[in-house]
């Protein structure tokens, strides 16, 4: 999809979520777009955000500013990562490698789903940035031990394990809508499809997402929900000693997401462990769970230090990035804000959301007299549960390296 330049004027990642809301059909939308339960933690995530306050702190020289930040040895050109996101195919055919090159344009690393809609090989070789690999331990290792492998031989950089999904969340959007994998078709889903050409074009022209990596190693059956799907594979006994196990086969860095307990910190630590991503899974799993802005300063007083501290769940624009820096992030993970971008506009809308919360996040920065990330600190917020000292954040070399 082309797009003028005055068609981006003005541009965010909710105007792009109204472009997805309007291209795509509901069942595909809700899918992207819903939560768990009633959707309190998808709420509280945005409630949470907007209870932190900015604090301006001019007039400071800002002739030179710096966006840059380094994760686990690499210098990024901004502290964000596009988060693993499952099914990207189903927002646009190709979603996953345009999701990569878009991510490779703008210096940051793309987090691979193991749920997604392209082989590890096509995202491999899409673009040039850095490339993550977004792990579940599945109930047969052996899957597991090959997906490391693979992982390790394509030049993936770190390795991501999710921990917060071996038991699905009641997402009732998907339950509602009749949400399958593979898609399953009534009266209403064709009339959806009818209502919404060019997705249904596009599906047409490539045939219906399929998720590649775990049909590459998994018998899948066809189940009423993809949530469904991924309790049937995923393996409820996992513990810190299977993150141990997975320490041990892979040898670059190793971030476990999907952290909400910051008691968790010390046994991530003892596991070698690299970095973590607090996350509430975006609301899809626990309803009623923390936003993770308000944990996030428990768990950087937990970790002091010693772990690299990643934050996902609800981040929209460039001063919620400003406001996890504050707060003693390492950088912030997005998942649905490039999704909605990729649904309304492919790579070029991925790319431009990209560029949007690079300008947000440097209007921050500029206002707050932080030249660099690193200059955020809780000095510039303000806010309820904001504490009083920030811990000290640096991470000790030999834990940058996965050594």
């Amino acid at each position: 999809m082309r797009l003028a330049a005055s068609d981006w004027m003005h541009e965010s990642v909710e105007g792009f979520r109204e472009r997805a809301r309007r291209r795509l059909p509901r069942f595909v939308f809700d899918f992207i777009d819903g939560g768990s339960g009633g959707e309190s933690t998808l709420l509280e995530n945005r409630a949470a955000l907007d209870r932190i306050r900015l604090v301006g702190s001019g007039p400071r020289d800002m002739h030179e500013c710096s966006q840059e930040t380094c994760l686990f040895g690499r210098t990024i050109a901004m502290p964000l990562v596009i988060g693993p996101t499952g099914l990207a195919g189903a927002a646009r055919s190709g979603g996953d490698a345009a999701l990569a090159r878009a991510a490779g344009v703008a210096g940051i690393p793309f987090v691979m789903s193991s749920a997604a809609t392209a082989t590890m090989e096509a995202v491999a070789e899409a673009g040039e940035g850095p490339k993550w690999f977004q792990l579940y331990v599945f109930r047969d290792r052996a899957v597991t031990l090959r997906l490391i492998e693979r992982a390790a031989a394509l030049g993936f950089e770190a390795l991501e394990v999710t921990v917060d999904n071996t038991i699905p969340g009641r997402r009732l959007r998907d339950v509602r809508n009749g949400f399958t994998l593979p898609f399953r078709w009534n009266a209403g889903k064709l009339c959806s499809l009818l209502a919404h050409p060019g997705w249904t074009l596009d599906m047409v022209r490539v045939g219906p997402p399929r998720l590649k990596v775990m049909a590459a190693e998994l018998d899948l059956q066809a189940t009423e929900t993809i949530a469904e799907l991924m309790q049937a594979q995923l393996d409820p006994s996992v513990d810190w000693d299977d993150i141990k196990w997975v320490r041990n086969a892979w040898k670059g860095p190793l971030i476990v997401k999907g952290l909400l307990d910051p008691a968790q910190v010390g046994k991530a630590i003892d596991a070698g462990v690299d970095g973590i991503v607090v996350s509430n899974h975006g609301g899809r799993q626990i309803d009623g769970a923390v936003a993770t802005i308000d944990i996030l300063p428990e768990f950087v007083e937990a970790a002091a230090g010693q772990l690299t501290i990643l934050i996902d769940s609800g981040f929209r624009t460039g001063s919620d990035i400003a406001r996890a820096l504050a707060l003693g992030a390492d950088a912030v993970q997005v998942g649905r804000a490039t999704l909605y971008a990729l649904a309304a506009a492919g790579e070029a809308g991925v790319r431009k959301a990209l560029d949007v919360l690079r300008e947000e996040l440097r209007v921050v920065q500029m206002l707050a007299g932080a030249r660099t990330p690193a200059e955020f600190s809780v000095a510039s917020v303000r806010g309820a549960r904001i504490p009083s000292v920030r811990p000290v954040a640096a991470v000790a070399p030999e834990r940058l390296t996965g050594s």
